[in-house]
């Protein structure tokens, strides 16, 4: 470790090097130096994130066009290079190590504890599509390809059910046959901005509460951060995402379904702080299509995770045999609560069109 830390420009000698945060993909640790300068120290891991150099370049391109914007040191996640000037280090095992600037002052939450800690998690992803929708998409790597193609996602599940893999297709009939019944409408996303109706954005892919850092005494937004996933996308799939994970009145894997449903006291909190920071830089059609980036979202990652059980739980990580089988029924009960409560949805964002 000794030996990757000094491959870095840092300021001082590194006194400590601990695990850090409650990640399940990168290896993340908190580095302190003998000058009191804390740094946070990952290894990417390169199974998940195979173009490591496209996945660093969209973070540099993103945060350095952010900094310019915004100079102040804790609004920006800000990359410190290498020795030879370079975004990572790779080992000659082909470890690839990353460091980034700790952000002090600052708290991330894994869950909202209330609903202005959710409004304020949707000012942070609306003031990230404000300042980034000038940004030239086209400067970006798709880095996962196909990552939010809805339609692709059921063709993957189409895959999974003629193999059968796990033998556990006659089990989940009733999931499948559920979930095949929406597939014509989980394209609508796709298709609108195939045709040209919805503008591709920077994304971010993966936008939760905990990628989120907030001022530690206010609670305002400092600064989005884990930027792996950063691409082209559309400003429905981050509001989307927020909603899926963060809206629900129950866990993601909750065994019981009876818990399950859309809070709309969540839902409105997030949809006022997103487009309260960010609508005047979208179009109508985009903010038209929030509540329906609410429920695809929701959808494609309910199918994403039946695929997964269908295939021997391949993918994601499980700490127990059914948790797969347990996220997707969540998916889609809370699919067919926001299709239940779908005039409150679009209620929600009208005051913006």
């Amino acid at each position: 470790m000794e030996k990757i830390i000094r491959r870095f420009c840092l300021d001082g000698n590194a006194v400590s090097c601990s695990r850090y945060g409650s990640g399940h993909i990168n290896t993340t640790c908190l580095l302190e130096t003998d000058q009191q300068h804390r740094y946070i120290l990952q290894k990417l891991n390169t199974h998940v994130f195979g173009d490591t150099q496209g996945l660093m370049e969209n973070i540099a391109a993103v945060t350095d066009y952010l900094r310019q914007l915004t100079p102040r040191p804790r609004r920006v996640l800000t990359i410190v290079p290498t020795l030879d000037g370079g975004l990572y280090h790779e080992t000659d095992k082909g470890e690839c190590w990353r460091v980034f600037e700790f952000i002090e002052g600052g708290v991330c939450l894994e869950q909202a504890r209330n609903a202005e800690e959710f409004r304020q998690s949707g000012r942070a992803f609306g003031q990230f599509q404000k300042q980034l929708a000038e940004f030239p998409v086209e400067r970006l790597k798709e880095t996962i390809p196909q990552f939010h193609d809805t339609p692709n996602r059921f063709r993957q599940l189409h895959e999974a059910i003629a193999a059968d893999k796990a033998g556990r297709l006659v089990q989940v009939q009733p999931e499948v046959d559920a979930y095949l019944a929406c597939e014509k409408a989980a394209a609508e996303l796709t298709d609108m901005q195939r045709a040209g109706l919805l503008p591709l954005r920077v994304c971010h892919n993966d936008a939760k509460l905990s990628n989120v850092i907030l001022d530690a005494e206010t609670h305002e937004p400092l600064c989005v951060i884990d930027l792996d996933t950063v691409m082209p996308g559309l400003a429905a799939y981050d509001f989307g995402d927020s909603i899926r994970y963060g809206a629900s009145t129950a866990a993601e894997d909750e065994p019981d379904q009876s818990r399950v449903a859309l809070s709309m006291t969540l839902y409105r909190a997030y949809a006022e702080g997103f487009l309260s920071a960010c609508a005047e830089r979208l179009t109508k059609a985009e903010i038209a299509s929030l509540p329906l980036g609410a429920k695809t979202i929701t959808l494609e990652n309910g199918v994403r995770f039946l695929t997964d059980y269908l295939n021997g739980d391949e993918y994601y990580q499980i700490s127990r045999s059914s948790q797969n089988l347990d996220r997707c029924r969540t998916h889609l009960t809370l699919v067919r609560d926001m299709e239940a409560r779908w005039q409150e949805m679009q209620a929600a964002v009208a005051p913006w069109l």
